[in-house]
């Protein structure tokens, strides 16, 4: 039936992908774009909007796409998301907005990120930027982490008037949409732009900068005249699996692995200067999207045989599905219900096998998903080069040693009101994978935004 099925969108086709770091979606033209946005029923009590953690008024912006007012989208998409041609890329949208598509009741929900990503990128090309920021009202904020939760909340502060500096540990801006995803998912160029428009919108962008080395945050707020602090450190500090044989080389974090091919630019080698070895078998452990995304990579850099192990089917995979997807097309071997259980060097101390366990599903755990547990006698091994773990990140602990006042999880997580963003130190707030572990990228944009919110608040009320 006619508005049922969606506008497939234009893809790399998968050998041809899988050997190079060119982004796989090529994305909607107007005509396409056009087309899908005719498909939006433009509901009156619009669920797609609940489902949205910056609150972006989809069907407002849809609207604008299908009467072909792009800039019109744009300008609706810009007052809530400092980040739109980054969302329209990497947001789980099927768990989000177009999971609560009503249209996807009877069809194929309407390809909201698609079109936001379309929207976003025919701005750019156009020299369309977000609208400038409001007269400043000399209240300083410093903004820590230069990752999607920091440069939200930077956005929307900068849009009250607020002079905002962000402090980025690396040699530059973007966080996790810098080292962490690839090329092939999110060309850095676009990353730069999004960064750009913040700071024609008067954001200050100061790098290399550690806090807790260069400045703690007493100081900030004591010594150097900020008026509230936000942290959006993230969460780069790589969980292993404490297994015998992961101090071997070949053995990586997946926060190495992706930091040196995406912001050191392995990739390029050896017109880069950093090599990347993967050799012909390489192993993946996890089954987020951090997975996927180190697979897939290992794939482009000439490895002929990639596992993803992981010890849960795959119906609990947190990885998104057009990850998934993208992965099996890519020839992504998927070893489910396995964990690994000793990583074997050869004489040099170089990885040489992989042994692991299969595994069967119990009773719930505390995450909802089925307990996984060894299944004795199943025991296998598998030739290997390369392992790269990726099973978790957590915050560093910086910032907790230099501001020992700052309440935290014992797993280091940062301590806030749900729905403010405070922390336990007055006038600091928190947000992102710094308080809640390796979460989603529209997540800690969501955090960001909450966090700018009460910033103008508390500064309102206590300056």
């Amino acid at each position: 039936m006619e508005g049922l099925t969606r506008v497939p969108v234009r893809e790399q086709e998968p050998e041809v992908r899988a050997a190079n770091f060119e982004e796989v979606c090529l994305g909607y033209n107007e005509e396409e774009a056009v087309a899908e946005a005719k498909r939006c029923l433009n509901c009156k009590n619009a669920q797609c909007m609940k489902g949205c953690p910056v609150s972006i008024n989809i069907p407002a912006f849809v609207e604008q796409v299908k009467n072909g007012d792009f800039t019109k989208a744009y300008e609706i998409i810009s007052e809530s998301s400092a980040l739109p041609a980054v969302c329209g890329r990497v947001c789980p949208q099927e768990s989000q907005c177009e999971g609560k598509c009503i249209r996807g009741f009877k069809g194929d929900p309407v390809s909201i990120g698609k079109l936001e990503r379309f929207v976003a990128d025919t701005a750019r090309e156009n020299g369309i930027k977000p609208k400038t920021a409001a007269e400043k009202n000399g209240k300083k904020v410093a903004v820590i982490g230069g990752g999607p939760a920091g440069l939200t909340c930077a956005g929307d502060l900068a849009k009250m008037g607020y002079d905002v500096t962000i402090f980025e540990a690396f040699h530059k801006a973007g966080g996790v949409l810098g080292y962490g995803i690839p090329e092939f998912r999110l060309p850095k160029s676009i990353v730069q732009k999004e960064i750009d428009n913040l700071k024609n919108m008067g954001v200050k962008v100061e790098t290399s900068m550690v806090i807790g080395k260069t400045f703690t945050i007493d100081e900030l707020m004591k010594e150097e005249g900020y008026s509230a602090v936000f942290i959006g450190s993230g969460a780069g500090l790589p969980s292993f699996m404490h297994i015998p044989g992961e101090n071997l080389n070949g053995v990586y974090s997946a926060n190495e692995f992706l930091t040196r091919i995406n912001l050191m630019k392995a990739y390029q080698f050896p017109s880069a200067d950093t090599p990347v070895y993967v050799g012909k078998n390489v192993a993946v452990i996890g089954g987020g999207n951090v997975a996927m995304d180190a697979a897939r990579s290992a794939k482009r850099l000439g490895a002929e045989n990639v596992y993803i192990i992981y010890r849960r089917s795959e119906e609990e995979m947190p990885a998104r599905l057009e990850e998934v997807h993208h992965a099996k097309e890519e020839g992504i071997i998927f070893k489910m219900l396995c964990n690994p259980t000793k990583i074997i060097g050869d004489e040099n101390f170089w990885v040489k096998e992989i042994e692991c366990i299969e595994m069967e599903l119990g009773e719930p755990d505390a995450s909802g998903r089925r307990r996984p547990s060894p299944k004795a006698g199943s025991e296998f091994t598998l030739d290997m080069e390369t392992v790269i773990v990726a099973i978790g990140q957590s915050p560093n602990p910086l910032i907790k040693q230099t501001t020992p006042h700052l309440e935290t999880q014992k797993w280091g997580g940062i301590i806030t009101d749900e729905q403010t963003g405070a922390t336990s130190i007055p006038g600091v707030f928190a947000g992102g994978d710094a308080v809640t572990g390796a979460a989603t990228v529209i997540l800690a944009m969501g955090a960001g935004k909450t966090a700018a919110k009460n910033i103008d608040e508390y500064i309102k009320n206590h300056q």
